[in-house]
């Protein structure tokens, strides 16, 4: 028997959940068949891929060997049955887009993207600029639809709706002494720390200070950049500790260059918006675009760590089997 698609789907899933229960709740099938499928896997395969630790799933050196190859195929062929099914799409048009800085380079390309294939014939532009700059091009009619992380000015012609939840994490380098923490607590971390902060009139700016309140007092601002890659590189070297969105540190994470901490004592969630100027009728392909764009809003795993396109695929997918069972 050959190794089939949906055993590495569920394979996936088993290694991103460390559970049967939890990836059989993700895929929408039974503790068995999950069981099963990785069973026939593992025996196809000539041995096992995970290591048991309790009710742990713990992949061994031949699992993680083969998660990135199967996160690859799978891709692969959701990237073909979209193109191939929606060929002979006929929706065309232009749509301006403009995105704040963290959604514009970690979120955004990855659903325009997505998007491009299943709607090949809609040209897409975006530009990229901190929340107050953004809101003022979607107030002069110069964009179609802003997608924003900060706060808004309160403008009447702006109409604003919530897309969905992010974090903000306080980061450090792996040789931070804070880096052998689970969390940053508040009251016990701030004071004595170089901080390396975003720009005046980013988005990320405004929540921290908002956020942090009267503990701003005790941040020691070293510098300030414009961008979160600058950051980021200058919190890896060593210059001082930040706080960025979790989604700006996916591949960081992943890879050991930087630790992200969960603020103990502060609620660091915020709530990131669509903006659009009240008189504007937007066009078909924008409606599309922006019922395309809820996805991250209806799925459960709405903060989900998009470093690659595989994460929204997966994403996609789970949207498309929640539309089926509507």
């Amino acid at each position: 028997m050959s190794i089939t698609l949906r055993q590495l789907e569920i394979f996936i899933a088993v290694a991103e959940t460390a559970q049967v229960t939890k990836a059989s709740k993700k895929l929408f099938v039974t503790q068995s068949a999950v069981s099963m499928a990785l069973a026939e896997l593992e025996n196809q395969l000539g041995g096992s891929l995970f290591d048991r630790h309790g009710r742990s799933l713990l992949l061994n050196s031949r699992g993680r060997f083969l998660l990135p190859l199967a996160k690859d195929i799978v891709c692969q062929v959701s990237s073909i049955e979209t193109i191939m099914s929606e060929r002979n799409d006929k929706l065309d048009g232009s749509i301006e887009v403009v995105a704040s800085t963290t959604l514009g380079n970690y979120i955004l390309p990855y659903l325009i993207g997505a998007f491009k294939r299943v709607h090949p014939n809609v040209h897409v532009n975006m530009l990229v600029y901190n929340t107050r700059h953004a809101e003022k091009l979607v107030i002069d009619k110069e964009m179609d639809v802003g997608f924003v992380e900060g706060p808004l000015s309160g403008r009447e012609e702006i109409a604003s709706r919530p897309w969905f939840e992010d974090e903000l994490l306080v980061l450090c380098g792996p040789t931070d002494p804070l880096a052998h923490n689970e969390v940053f607590d508040i009251k016990r971390d701030l004071k004595g720390k170089r901080w390396i902060m975003r720009e005046s009139g980013s988005g990320t700016a405004a929540t921290v200070r908002e956020k942090f309140g009267a503990y701003m007092q005790d941040v020691h601002v070293v510098m300030e950049m414009g961008h979160p890659e600058a950051v980021k590189r200058a919190v890896e070297s060593g210059a001082g500790i930040t706080c960025l969105s979790a989604l700006s540190i996916c591949r960081e994470a992943e890879n050991g260059w930087l630790k992200g901490l969960r603020v103990e004592g502060l609620d660091m969630r915020r709530q990131l918006k669509i903006i659009q100027h009240r008189d504007l009728q937007p066009s078909e392909a924008l409606q599309e675009f922006l019922a395309f764009c809820d996805v991250m809003s209806v799925c459960d795993d709405s903060r989900v760590c998009l470093s690659s396109p595989w994460k929204l695929q997966s994403l996609l997918a789970k949207h498309s089997a929640l539309k089926k069972t509507n």
